[in-house]
């Protein structure tokens, strides 16, 4: 296993950091492709923890499970750059390899290309003692594919934050590297994971990026089927909104099989599949994924919520309050108040639902008050939840089916809760996916019109 660290920008000036941003996730990229059944390299989530840091290495190798480390860093003027790299085996801290380059800005593919192969001869050469790989050159890239270049890097640096106003300036910024070179496939794949994620952080209407999504993924494919990121983007699709669960599986298969190191694609596709149900297979794949992004957030709130779906709720608690107590504020893992929920342990759930309404107002926080409410019998306090809900989502002009479903599930108000469920239904909300395995639903099973709805949907037992 290895860890690309962030390079450092030397150039002075912070407006750079997403060029030494994207130079660490082009490492990553270019040596996760290179020899995955023998070389692992770490996500860039999980290394961007170290951006700045004065951790020792011994301590970073620990606590990413690699054995290997590439450190750098980057220097940049109008037109000409020098990088730095070495590659340092951790348990000795060992230098096996360091160089210096100087090139024009024309050459950074070039250059990523010949530092990543340069690295991996070398890694070869301590595994098995045979002569490193020959570095080969590619062209250099016109005028306008590296100004198309530069704005992909700087759109993988808004995406990466994982904010609507992030993936608003990551679509920005794709749209702009197209405009400049509309043959650059990956600039096609960002915008596609960029629209097919906005939608679940701004809570607004599927239908109004997924398509957006799905035509930013096909012309991604349709200019290099090669792309693991396009091929996991047209999963997702096919999954959340879609309900086309075979095309779904398919395409994270392929994506897994192009880029075996790319942990999203682990990660979505663990997710996948339990909400199929088939839970042994999702742990793995989330074992996959964590082993790639030891320090992600969010893959660890997911192993969380596949613990809760498949009622392993002690476990479910435990994942969630360990992500917790690394960021308290990080939503998904707010999710620990329903294993709180099915344990019998209202007041610990209405407890986590007060220390998230003062950090984060919003109608999520009032609609899951409602549920633990009438989890509860507190039928008064759920109505006022819900009020609450409504006057929230009046000023921010959302769409509530899914809160509103789950809302009116926890009060035992079954008919409520299924009209809303058939609204979310009508809308492609991503609720719906967990129809089949949220125990939150368990009441509603019976029901012949649930039941239709998950024939509906492909989630039929």
């Amino acid at each position: 296993m290895l860890a690309v660290l962030p390079f450092e920008n030397l150039t002075g000036d912070a407006g750079q950091d997403y060029f030494s941003d994207g130079m660490t996730e082009e490492m990553i990229t270019q040596l996760g492709n290179l020899d995955p059944q023998r070389l692992g390299v770490i996500a860039r989530t999980s290394v961007m923890h170290y951006k700045n840091s004065r951790e020792r290495l011994y301590q970073i190798g620990g606590e990413l499970g690699v054995q290997y480390v590439l450190e750098g860093s980057i220097r940049r003027d109008s037109q000409k750059m020098r990088v730095t790299a070495q590659l340092i085996q951790v348990k000795d801290q060992t230098h096996l390899w360091a160089r210096q380059y100087d090139r024009d800005l024309s050459n950074l593919l070039a250059l990523q290309s010949e530092i990543a192969q340069e690295i991996a001869g070398e890694i070869q050469l301590a595994f098995t003692g045979h002569k490193r790989i020959e570095a080969t050159r590619q062209p250099s890239l016109s005028p306008a594919a590296t100004e198309a270049y530069d704005l992909y890097l700087k759109g993988r640096y808004f995406w990466n934050k994982r904010t609507v106003r992030g993936f608003q300036q990551a679509i920005e910024c794709f749209q702009q590297g197209i405009a400049k070179d509309p043959a650059y496939a990956r600039a096609y794949a960002g915008l596609a994971d960029s629209y097919a994620m906005i939608s679940s952080y701004s809570q607004a209407p599927p239908n109004e990026s997924m398509p957006k999504a799905r035509a930013a993924a096909r012309n991604a494919l349709a200019l290099d089927e090669s792309l693991a990121e396009a091929h996991t983007s047209l999963a997702l699709i096919a999954e959340n909104y879609d309900w086309d669960w075979q095309t779904a599986e398919k395409e994270y298969r392929r994506a897994i099989q192009l880029d075996s190191n790319y942990a999203t694609a682990h990660h979505w596709y663990a997710e996948y599949l339990a909400f199929q149900g088939r839970f042994d297979e999702a742990f793995a794949e989330s074992e996959r994924a964590r082993q790639l992004d030891p320090l992600s957030l969010i893959i660890a709130s997911d192993k969380g919520a596949i613990l809760y779906f498949s009622r392993q709720y002690d476990r479910a608690i435990e994942q969630f309050r360990a992500v917790l107590d690394m960021e308290p504020n990080f939503p998904r893992a707010h999710m620990v108040l329903f294993a709180y929920v099915q344990k019998g342990q209202t007041a610990d759930a209405l407890a986590e639902i007060e220390r998230w309404r003062r950090d984060d107002d919003t109608p999520w926080t009032w609609a899951m008050a409602a549920y633990v409410y009438g989890r509860s019998g507190q039928q008064d306090q759920a109505r006022r939840a819900l009020e609450k809900l409504e006057q929230t989502n009046r000023q921010q002009h959302l769409d509530p089916a899914s809160m509103l479903a789950q809302a009116y599930a926890g009060m035992n108000e079954k008919e409520e809760a299924l009209g809303w469920l058939q609204k979310a239904y009508s809308e492609h909300a991503n609720v719906i996916t967990t129809l089949k395995v949220d125990p939150l639903f368990d009441p509603l099973h019976a029901d012949p019109r649930f039941q239709k709805l998950l024939r509906s949907v492909g989630l039929a037992y």
